[in-house]
């Protein structure tokens, strides 16, 4: 038994050290802000393209002015740096590239190349619908967001702590392409 422990112990304890490089960092900031540490990984299969998909860490501040996303993959390096505020939204990438729009909609389209609205995702995290049209919203018995359907996406949301969804689904199938992304928060 102590034989077979003495040859798991590194495995274990490597896995521990990479889950724990895995973690994504707090954003700094002062003042009150929505914040929320998880991971995420994203599925697309654009239409006549090769399938994508990409996981790691996420680490995210709003506070209701300026949101900022931080990307980073399974071990931790940062893949791209996201900052959201009124007129301007810009892409940070980990090779210091960077890209800008207006909207983080435009931003988007600018870097997949075709239209993708996802303004809404700043809504859903916080288990509220966006602005705009609603279509099949479904609450539970605490009257908590379940699910809806806007701007062409189908919003699941699940796992609820004080702050909103601990669980965020996303997918949408439209002429470009199948889309899915999943938010979970890592509990404090």
């Amino acid at each position: 038994m102590i034989g077979r422990l003495r040859r798991v112990w590194p495995a274990l304890a490597l896995t521990g050290l990479l889950a724990a490089c895995a973690a994504p960092q707090r954003i700094g900031g002062q003042g009150p802000a929505f914040e929320r540490q998880g991971r995420f990984a994203v599925n697309l299969q654009p239409a006549g393209a090769a399938p994508y998909a990409a996981q790691g860490g996420f680490s995210w501040r709003d506070d209701d002015r300026v949101l900022r996303l931080d990307l980073v993959s399974p071990l931790g390096s940062v893949l791209a740096r996201i900052r959201v505020e009124p007129g301007l939204s810009m892409l940070e990438r980990a090779d210091g590239s960077r890209e800008s729009a207006s909207t983080p909609d435009d931003l988007l389209a600018l870097v997949w190349g075709h239209p993708m609205p996802v303004s809404g995702l700043r809504h859903w995290m916080r288990g509220e619908p966006a602005p705009g049209l609603v279509v099949d919203a479904q609450r539970d018995g605490r009257d908590r967001l379940t699910s809806l359907r806007q701007d062409g996406w189908d919003v699941r949301l699940s796992a609820y702590d004080d702050q909103g969804p601990g669980r965020v689904r996303l997918s949408r199938l439209d002429d470009q392409g199948q889309w899915r992304l999943q938010l979970i928060v890592d509990r404090p």
